[in-house]
This record gives structure tokens, sequence and C-alpha cells, in this order.
């Protein structure tokens, strides 16, 4: 005879209808719920970009806004693939949510996702991004308009070592040619001579002395010092002068008339580096480099004021947000092949940044 008590039925059948909607199945405090404000503000100042993007005929596609959210999940949650993705919002209630999605719509098929999103690669709407969510924190008073930060890192390029072949020898490769046998033994290898047979733009490099040399790009970043909010991004070829040339081109773009400060690392330490600086009117707060030839090219002038020995402490926070961009958003080998197309994932990636920043700076100031 069986005994009857609390323990509950284990009965599965399936219920036939719902009337709960994704929205209600997000807790109101959930993270996510302070991002999808801020992306939902910055896609309505992008929609007037949106339409001059598309046909006025024909079979309408996937909204732009869903495809740049259905992105920015990829990078917040650290999804690898395109394909992971769409399985995963096929049964997230969360990812559909913030999407836009409702429970019992189809999910598109990865291949149909990539298709369509390639065509905002071809958009400049990665900088628009960025700068929607810059003035957005600047309107909340989040930025210093006034004091940054330059600096560089490599991002490993979605091509192997074995595709760096000579110019102009054209032998095919011994063996499986999908996975030939290559002997480097030997064999000198420049930029100059060689060039990948799969991403032709990736230069060889290396992070260091006595680090093993990638085909890598060159992501800068240009942050400001208040809050460590990344106000600008370049990709450039990673040649050896890329984090000089694009932390001038950002600072170019620099808007306003105060005198503005831009810290960096020793790296930046060149005559040529702080002329250029100095011709934009902007103090460089570098790191002193002693031991390059002529010694440094910032004396006792800039270095004597304490706004120096600030940009100095402030300077390392930058490593934070190649941290992030690197581990949680994927970016430490990318997925894109191209300067243009490696620039518009490390650029959105930015934005992404940016967002869980802000969400973040909003939760720790106490409610009025």
């Amino acid at each position: 005879m069986l005994r009857k008590g609390m323990r509950g039925a284990d009965e599965q059948q399936s219920q036939i209808f719902s009337y709960l909607s994704p929205e209600a199945r997000v807790r109101k405090d959930h993270p996510l719920r302070a991002i999808r404000i801020m992306v939902d503000e910055v896609l309505a100042q992008m929609s007037g970009s949106f339409d001059a993007m598309y046909a006025a005929v024909g079979r309408p596609s996937i909204a732009p806004e869903k495809l740049l959210r259905a992105q920015l999940l990829q990078m917040l949650y650290s999804v690898r693939s395109e394909r992971l993705l769409m399985e995963e919002m096929d049964y997230n209630l969360l990812f559909r949510w913030f999407v836009g999605l409702n429970a019992d719509d189809e999910v598109w098929d990865a291949t149909t996702f990539t298709k369509n999103r390639d065509r905002l690669l071809e958009a400049d709407v990665a900088k628009q991004f960025l700068a929607q969510v810059v003035a957005q924190a600047g309107a909340k008073g989040l930025t210093s308009d006034e004091h940054f930060t330059v600096d560089g890192t490599l991002l490993e390029a979605w091509a192997s070592v074995k595709s760096f072949q000579p110019k102009e020898k054209k032998t095919p490769p011994p063996g499986d040619p999908g996975n030939p046998t290559v002997n480097f033994h030997g064999e000198k290898r420049s930029n100059d001579t060689h060039e990948s047979k799969t991403d032709p733009e990736s230069q060889l490099a290396r992070k260091g002395p006595g680090k093993e040399a990638k085909l890598s790009y060159s992501g800068n970043l240009l942050v400001e010092n208040g809050n460590g909010l990344i106000v600008d991004a370049e990709v450039f070829q990673a040649n050896g002068t890329a984090e000089r040339d694009a932390a001038l081109v950002m600072m170019e773009k620099l808007s306003g008339t105060k005198a503005v400060t831009v810290g960096g690392d020793k790296g930046f330490d060149t005559r040529g580096f702080v002329a250029e600086c100095r011709n934009l009117r902007v103090t460089p707060h570098v790191a002193q480099n002693h031991a390059r030839a002529g010694g440094s090219a910032i004396d006792a002038r800039t270095t004597r004021h304490a706004g120096y020995r600030i940009s100095q402490r402030k300077r390392k926070r930058i490593e934070e947000c190649f941290g992030w961009l690197k581990t949680v958003a994927g970016l430490r080998k990318v997925r894109h092949r191209g300067v243009c197309r490696v620039d518009w994932i490390f650029t959105f990636a930015c934005a992404a940044y940016n967002l869980v920043r802000m969400r973040n700076l909003a939760a720790t100031v106490p409610a009025l």
C-alpha cells in the first residue's frame, strides 16, 4: 500500500498553451534590463542610418536592431560561434527577450543570421554605435573630456602560420593540401617577402623579445581617465608603428577647445609622437624611456606636474579594457578576416564593454 504525503507527483505532461511572455520571465533586477534600455536608446538614434542601408522594395530581412542585440549577447556571454548563439536563443527566454523575439517565434538559421549580419559589417554601423554609447555616457556625466589614455594590443588573426608563404613562390604544398607539412627551419620570413594566403592583410608580429611571432592585427584604444570608458577604437595592420599612428588618428578626432592630456607607456616616448601631440594641442603624459637613443622625448617641464603622475597611475586601467575584450568578448583570436571587418567587430566589442561598465557605474550610485 502506497504512503501519501507531501511529495509532489512527477507529472510530465506538457502544457499546450503558455500565457507568460519572455518579459515576465526576466527578473526585475537582472543586469541585462539596464543594458537593454541603453541599447534601445542607441538603436532609436540610428534608425535613420538603418533605413538608408536597405532597399525600399523586396523581401523583408532580419531587423538590424535584432541582429545587433544578438551580436551583443554573443559578446556579453562569450558564445564562441553564431551557430551556438542561435541554438541557445532557441531555448533561452532571456536571450529571446533581449533580442526582441516572442517565446514561439522561430529562431533564424545560423547561416541566415550570418549573411544578414555581414551586411552590417560592410557599413559604418559599429563606429556609429560606439559614438552613440559614448554620447550617452557623456550626457550622464560619466566621461572626461580632458584626460585620456592610449594603448594598443595584438589581436591574433584567423590564419595559420602555415599560410604565411612567400609572395613570389607558387609551388603547391607537399602532402595533404588541407594540412600540409611545412618546414620553416633555416627560412628567413618577413612581412616584406611573405604573406598569409588566407588573410593577406594580417602581419607577422610578436608581443615582445623572446615571444613567438603570430599573424596579428593591432587593436588600439583611446580611453578617458574618469571612469575608464572607451572613447574610440582603431584596428591597424601590425606594422610596428601602428600604436602611435592609431593614437594620433584617434586624438585628432577629439572635439572641444580645452587642454587635453594623453597618457601612454614607454612605446609612445618618441620625438615624432611627442611633436605630433603638441601640434594637436595635446600634452603627452607618456612614460619616460631613458634607454632609447637620445634619452626621453619629454623632460621635467612635463613630468614635474602632479597631473603627469595621475596620468601614469590612471593609464594602467586601459589593460582592464583589453582583458575584457580578449576574454569575455572572445577577441583573443579574431574570427573575421581583413582590417575592415576586424575593426568592425573590435569597435562593437568596445561598445559592449562600455555598456557593461556604465551599468555597473549606475548600480554603485545610491538612489536619491
